[in-house]
């Protein structure tokens, strides 16, 4: 690696740790903010004030904000944070089903359907099995705030000479074309409550074990995500 390549990568590790630290000692204050207005809710109900819909909606909108910013912050030190990935051989299928079966509960109150396609005879591919997760979920969290009004979730997997090939489908909203290119961006969302660090986070995990990912897309009928992970590559 060149010099310059090092200092650039000093930098950036710097500026992470900066990053990381900021959050923290933004996080502190909102929990304690979060804790007193979760006492002053339960006050306004002790002494019978929460009939007072004027105060009521002023507290819900202020802890709605709070859980905001938490989630911000969550989400830009999962991305900042600089991670040591610890690969081991893992069955996709499972780490898929796992993920899926943490996600069932809410959305099926969502009305939304989970349907699965999975090839019984994948072999074993080298990944860092929780940042795949975090990866997956992403998608999985991404499909379902685009079917506000329920729809169905497909997952299918597959291979063939180079790749195993995950497949995740919603039949939501879909993307404009003309947003198509910026999913990936940082910061960028289609969505009101959305940080625009979820896709973006998932396309780094993606590529740093070697692989890819795609999506196709059309308005009011979908989208789908393909992702590539190299079958015999042991990543050092």
């Amino acid at each position: 690696m060149s010099r310059k390549n090092n200092l650039d990568s000093d930098k950036l590790n710097h500026l992470n740790t900066i990053a990381a630290g900021l959050v923290h000692e933004i996080k502190n204050p909102l929990n304690t903010i979060s804790v007193n207005l979760q006492l002053l809710r339960e006050d306004l109900q002790k002494y019978n004030l929460e009939k007072d819909s004027k105060i009521s909606r002023k507290v819900q909108l202020l802890q709605k904000e709070v859980c905001r910013l938490e989630n911000i912050l969550s989400d830009f030190l999962r991305f900042a944070k600089k991670y040591k990935l610890h690969f081991e051989e893992c069955d996709i299928n499972e780490i898929i089903d796992s993920v899926l079966d943490f996600i069932a509960p809410e959305v099926m109150q969502k009305s939304i359907r989970i349907l699965k396609s999975f090839d019984a005879k994948l072999p074993n591919c080298y990944l860092d099995r929780n940042v795949i997760k975090q990866a997956l979920l992403n998608i999985i969290l991404n499909a379902q705030q685009a079917m506000p009004k329920g729809g169905e979730l497909i997952v299918r997997t597959n291979k063939n000479e180079e790749y195993i090939l995950i497949d995740i489908t919603d039949t939501g909203i879909g993307i404009p074309h003309d947003k198509m290119d910026k999913i990936f961006q940082v910061y960028y969302s289609t969505k009101e409550t959305g940080t625009g660090l979820g896709l973006p986070t998932t396309k780094r995990i993606i590529e740093d074990h070697k692989g890819t990912i795609n999506v196709r897309s059309e308005s009011g009928k979908g989208s789908s995500f393909l992702i590539k992970i190299p079958i015999n590559s042991k990543i050092s």
